[in-house]
């Protein structure tokens, strides 16, 4: 059990702020050659790989032990990335977009032809969010393009906020654990379907959904 602990808690490297290069370097490495890395957002810790990579996401799926009819958001740097992804931006849709983002509201777009259908699990929506870290969001423009923003936990597990509570609970499953501290944690986040015109509540989160009703444009 000592030898299995200290081999999970080996895969974390701690990011140095005054340099992240080296460890957003690996980050990135593993990333491209189809690997899965744990990661700090601005909520929890999260599960990234690359999401045009099928094999990859397949993956995914099987360590989170997450069922295939179960979609899987997408972090991505900025708002200017949602095109990569979804076939329309309503109007509602960019006005919550410069409303909340970045910050812990994911928006379900009707996804673009070509997105991997495990992402959409069949739905033809594909969940995005901007996250209001700053680290996360320089992992993303680093490795250049979007990551799988699923949480680390094991399907039906506590959320994880640390590196050691995300390496004893998946050590020996990802490649590798980027430690930059304790997350936020508190609420997810939360998720609205603007995939049509009027835009629609799937789970209530960090965001209250009063917050979401009816924006406007300041």
């Amino acid at each position: 059990m000592v030898a299995l602990v200290q081999k999970m808690l080996s895969k974390i490297i701690t990011i140095d702020p005054a340099h992240p290069e080296q460890a957003l370097a690996r980050c990135r490495d593993i990333v491209v050659s189809g690997g899965v890395i744990a990661y700090p957002t601005d909520t929890f810790y999260g599960l990234g790989a690359d999401p045009k990579n099928p094999a990859a996401v397949q993956r995914l799926f099987e360590l989170k032990g997450r069922g295939m009819d179960q979609p899987i958001l997408l972090l991505i740097s900025d708002a200017g990335e949602v095109e990569n992804w979804a076939a329309e931006i309503t109007p509602q849709a960019s006005v919550l977009m410069k409303r909340f983002w970045p910050g812990p509201l994911t928006l379900v777009f009707r996804a673009k032809a070509g997105v991997l259908s495990g992402l959409t699990a069949g739905t033809g929506g594909i969940g995005l969010r901007v996250p209001g870290s700053d680290l996360t969001r320089g992992l993303l423009r680093f490795i250049g393009h979007a990551l799988t923003g699923t949480s680390a936990n094991l399907t039906g597990r506590p959320r994880l906020r640390t590196a050691r509570e995300t390496a004893e609970a998946v050590g020996d499953l990802v490649d590798l654990i980027l430690d930059s501290g304790e997350t936020p944690g508190g609420m997810p986040s939360t998720v609205v379907d603007v995939s049509a015109e009027q835009p629609r509540l799937i789970r209530e989160g960090a965001i209250a959904s009063r917050e979401i009703t009816g924006p406007r444009e300041s």
